[in-house]
């Protein structure tokens, strides 16, 4: 009897434990027509890549707009509004990527609407995040290029999941993207009626307070990105790019409804009060040793700035803000950030003078190179992960980058003595690094893929996620990062 009465304790068990799973899994074709059955048309779009260099050397796009080199970028494909059309410069954004062309990467949004992915998030990964921008707005009759993102995204370490706590990746999320908090509830009662529990659901507020929405020539135009990267297996990494297991829907409600907005979200808070300016006088060392090891050639130190402003900032102002997100600081080699006015699908040859005047170029001249040194932020607990990039500064193509994963022992050889240099870095950026350590080589070439030796060019730092605030470092808690160019005598 006894035995009988285990087994059937591991039966119920192993039962509840599948219908958990069952529970969790949801069924996204019962999900869709339970949205259809409460009044909602569906459309489904896609997740796919959004490669800016490609979209360059396509010709669709005059710019790669500061691509981060570290990181393959997804996007949202949504269809346009019942009744309405792709434009087709967007089209060509689409069919230049492999996809259809009859859904948008950047599209409107009404008030009463939603954007829902359902899917996998990536697999495991030094971050993630679904971020949320303001691509493009008319500001009396002007339109413009903003790339701003709107509010908070959401990363890895806040984002639900139907996976156990402490593990978001490659598991279920729901994300509904409105401004509406009635919508938002309509479909997450759908979705709980598909099997979708209320634990894996997120929703992205598009605030109608500082939003022009609506589905007019005129209204703004959005996105939403998904960044993953460093991938902990680089393989199951690109089988997500290129197969991303999620689908994206656009819910438009048939009849109309009454409004009921969301308010701004609130904002996590940067910092925490404590800096890494402790570690000046170390890296003022290491300067000085770098300075040292190479003393016959001529050493001109390169400035150091914020490179991008905030979203919320460039919304208000209508400028470009060069697509940040909240989870990071940006720091340029120039002395100052990117904050004008901009045309939509902008040439960046005929902006940011400053980051071409004096330019800073990379010969082939093997005693020609630029050493970038500074704090290692991962070591010091400000960023989960950071990572250096080299650009062309007049199409602003990033050909390449360094992350923190190289970083290590670097600057021992140069404070040998200094138990600090564990917190630093030192790399080379080099045409030639043939038999070097701790050196990145710079490709040639015209287009995209590559920096010409006359071509000027720039470097981008960018240091994502603080732990202990989930959101990005605070500019004013971190030691930003240097550079200096050599060359054998004149002027560098």
């Amino acid at each position: 009897m006894r035995r009988y009465l285990l087994f059937v304790l591991i039966v119920t068990v192993l039962a509840g434990h599948v219908l958990a799973q069952n529970e969790t899994s949801g069924d996204v074709d019962a999900f869709r027509q339970a949205l259809e059955q409460d009044g909602f048309t569906v459309q489904e779009g896609e997740v796919g890549s959004f490669d800016f260099i490609k979209l360059y050397e396509a010709g669709v796009l005059p710019s790669a707009y500061g691509n981060n080199p570290a990181t393959k970028y997804l996007i949202y494909f949504v269809p346009p509004a019942p009744g309405r059309a792709v434009d087709e410069r967007i089209a060509q954004i689409a069919r230049a990527l492999g996809m259809s062309g009859n859904a948008s990467s950047f599209w409107n949004l009404g008030p009463d609407e939603a954007v829902v992915f359902v899917g996998k998030t990536p697999p495991e990964c030094r971050y993630f995040s679904y971020d949320h921008y303001l691509i493009g707005r008319t500001y009396d009759g002007e339109g413009r290029w903003i790339f701003a993102n709107i509010a908070d995204p959401l990363n890895n370490l806040v984002i639900n999941t139907d996976g156990s706590q402490g593990d978001p990746y490659n598991q279920t999320t729901m994300i509904v993207s409105t401004a509406d908090r009635g919508i938002d509830e309509r479909i997450r009662t759908a979705a709980r009626s598909a099997g979708y529990p209320d634990g894996m659901m997120n929703t992205q507020v598009f605030p109608a307070s500082m939003l022009n929405l609506g589905v007019e020539n005129d209204s703004d135009t959005f996105a939403v990105y998904i960044r993953p990267a460093l991938f902990a297996d680089q393989q199951a990494g690109d089988e997500y790019i290129n197969d991303t297991p999620a689908t994206v829907f656009r819910v438009t409600p048939k009849n109309a409804t009454e409004p009921d907005p969301y308010p701004y979200p609130e904002i996590r808070v940067r910092g925490t009060g404590e800096t890494e300016f402790d570690l000046t006088d170390d890296l003022n060392d290491l300067r000085d040793a770098i300075l040292e090891r190479y003393g016959n050639l001529s050493a001109t130190e390169l400035p150091t700035a914020r490179g991008v402003p905030i979203g919320s900032d460039a919304i208000q102002r209508g400028v470009d803000a060069v697509g940040p997100t909240n989870d990071a600081v940006y720091l340029w080699s120039a002395n100052q950030t990117a904050d004008v006015p901009t045309p939509p699908f902008f040439d960046t040859t005929q902006y940011y003078d400053f980051l071409r005047q004096p330019p800073i170029t990379l010969g082939n001249d093997t005693d020609e190179f630029i050493i970038v040194y500074g704090v290692n932020h991962v070591a010091t607990g400000k960023a989960t992960y950071t990572n250096f990039a080299v650009y062309g500064a007049d199409i602003w193509n990033g050909v390449g980058s360094i992350t923190d994963a190289d970083f290590t022992g670097t600057a021992e050889e140069y404070l040998p003595d200094n138990p600090n240099a564990k917190y630093l870095y030192v790399y080379k950026i080099a045409r030639n690094c043939e038999g070097e350590q701790n050196c990145f080589a710079v490709p040639s070439g015209e287009g995209g893929y590559g920096i010409e030796p006359d071509q000027p060019l720039f470097i981008a730092w960018r240091l994502y996620l603080e732990n202990a605030t989930q959101t990005g470092p605070s500019y004013s808690e971190v030691v930003y990062d240097r550079a200096i160019k050599f060359v054998p005598g004149g002027s560098g």
